[in-house]
């Protein structure tokens, strides 16, 4: 039987269909800012509610303005809190991103919150999840959910990085995302300039710990270059810009160019 949760989700469909998905990181709060990230043709939008400066309403306005540009909202919650989980899947995230995971247990109880039973311990009522999926109904989105929804969890930390391989055969544990700046900084090797060469290894380590897997590997990127080249080297899930750090390139270069 068809998941039509599965064919509604635009990340699902390009984890399916294989290469690289692109994204972007949403830290402003705003729908038409929502709107306006998701004409770039992006795949998916992530609502970064850990650093970005948006709160929980404007999450909610968010990922419905992402989802109607027929984009998938995800949500970086704060912390691996059943509660933050609960709140982003009940607002019709397709997906979570969760930071600062540090052994199997973490990625097991994540997995339980972000999963209806019997599968996990998700509770079900939510009148708002359903409206990112085309509108089905609530019997529709509970006995489809747990196939559909996305779990990403960063792997930013040396206890993390120990047990990735143990992490990555989770089950419900879908993609493995790399936040090369705090990995580096949990390692020793923070990124001051050139990438260390034991970061670098450590970042091979989880991309091969993933695929080994059968699960996906995200990387976080900075520029466009970078992305592209990672995308070259087999990551499947590559962000290619923050918002805040796009608007101040933008203007700064324009602005380079029109004072020359």
């Amino acid at each position: 039987m068809s998941n039509p949760l599965q064919q509604a989700s635009r990340i699902f469909q390009a984890f399916k269909k294989g290469g690289p998905t692109f994204g972007a990181w949403q830290m402003l709060p705003g729908t038409n800012h929502s709107r306006a990230i998701a004409r770039s043709g992006v795949d998916w939008i992530c609502v970064d509610c850990e650093h970005g400066n948006i709160d929980d309403g404007q999450m909610h306005e968010a990922i419905n303005a992402i989802a109607s540009s027929k984009v998938s909202p995800l949500v970086r919650i704060p912390a691996n809190e059943p509660h933050y989980v609960k709140r982003a899947l009940d607002a019709g995230a397709h997906g979570i991103v969760v930071p600062l995971i540090y052994t199997v247990y973490d990625a097991q109880e994540l997995v339980s919150s972000a999963k209806f039973p019997p599968q996990g311990t998700r509770g079900f009522g939510s009148p708002f999840s359903t409206q990112t999926f085309n509108n089905e109904d609530l019997p529709t989105y509970l006995q489809n959910a747990n196939g559909a929804l996305i779990t990403i969890v960063q792997i930013e930390t040396k206890e993390a990085l120990k047990q990735v391989s143990e992490i990555a055969a989770v089950d419900g544990v879908d993609c493995l995302l790399i936040g090369p700046f705090d990995l580096g900084n949990n390692i020793g090797r923070p990124i001051l300039g050139e990438m260390h060469q034991e970061l670098k290894d450590a970042i091979e380590n989880i991309k091969e710990a993933a695929h080994t897997a059968g699960k996906k590997v995200g990387i976080y990127c900075t520029s466009p270059e970078d992305a592209k080249d990672c995308a070259q080297r087999g990551f499947d899930f590559i962000s290619i810009a923050n918002d805040r750090g796009a608007i101040t390139e933008y203007f700064s270069q324009t602005l380079k160019v029109a004072s020359s």
